[in-house]
């Protein structure tokens, strides 16, 4: 049975991604969607049944609501795996929190969450898919452009960001020999509800550059397909990261 997994399925990035991938990947079965509210992903499958054309096969929706932080809800996961035994053809790690603020403002436990969530639960779920990817399966790990630099006010979560990306990439050459790409999607602000839910508001200097899920979900698909380890849409972000190596 081959299969995509997409954490952070209901919303934004996440979100996308499934639309896109059960568009676009007509060998798959099944799409393992999972985020932590069953109402949202079931509204979202109900959805997507309605938008496919029925005259072309289309993976079947599998909603899995959990907690990526619970280490019970991830020891059911990896039972899930181990009982069912997939291919897993995609894995997208599309999970993430973010909060905005100076370090000693914001709450230890909102800061600690960040690195549970965003480090943590994308690095297990990684590890527990490992065993069930094959040749030519490809993992796409939800960066940003704020790993290329420390950013006060973004202090956790751009470092977070910054440990996604080289784990990525050292990954990516771990797997090279079973032709496994890795790739790390870095978008600079992208349109979702990500900014509401951390109570950011984004700066006026940095509106010209915000993007639309779309464009930058299917880049990322495109790149990851390419064998690509970075999937940098947008010229400001790339102009980011070739100045960050340089100073």
């Amino acid at each position: 049975m081959k299969i995509a997994i997409v954490t952070g399925a209901s919303s934004g990035m996440g979100r996308e991604f499934v639309r896109q991938i059960r568009k676009n990947y007509r060998s798959l079965d099944e799409i393992w969607m999972i985020a932590r509210t069953s109402k949202r992903l079931e509204a979202m499958a109900r959805e997507l049944e309605k938008e496919s054309n029925t005259k072309k096969r289309a993976a079947q929706l599998k909603t899995l609501p959990m907690d990526l932080c619970s280490t019970e809800d991830m020891e059911h996961f990896r039972e899930l795996l181990r009982n069912r035994k997939p291919c897993v053809c995609l894995l997208v790690n599309g999970a993430g929190v973010g909060a905005y603020g100076p370090a000693a403002h914001l709450s230890m436990e909102e800061q600690l969450r960040m690195i549970d969530l965003n480090c943590r639960a994308l690095t297990q779920m990684t590890l527990f898919c490992l065993p069930y990817l094959s040749r030519g399966s490809q993992i796409l790990q939800l960066a940003s452009g704020s790993a290329f630099l420390p950013q006060p006010k973004f202090a956790v979560y751009g470092a977070g960001k910054a440990y996604v990306v080289s784990f990525s990439r050292a990954l990516h050459r771990e797997l090279k020999g079973r032709k496994i790409t890795v790739t790390s999607v870095c978008p600079g602000p992208v349109d979702t509800e990500f900014f509401a839910h951390g109570g950011i508001s984004l700066p006026w200097w940095k509106r010209p550059f915000l993007a639309t899920p779309e464009p930058v979900v299917q880049k990322a698909l495109l790149d990851a397909q390419a064998g690509r380890t970075f999937s940098l849409y947008g010229r400001a972000i790339k102009l980011v990261r070739f100045l960050s190596r340089i100073l």
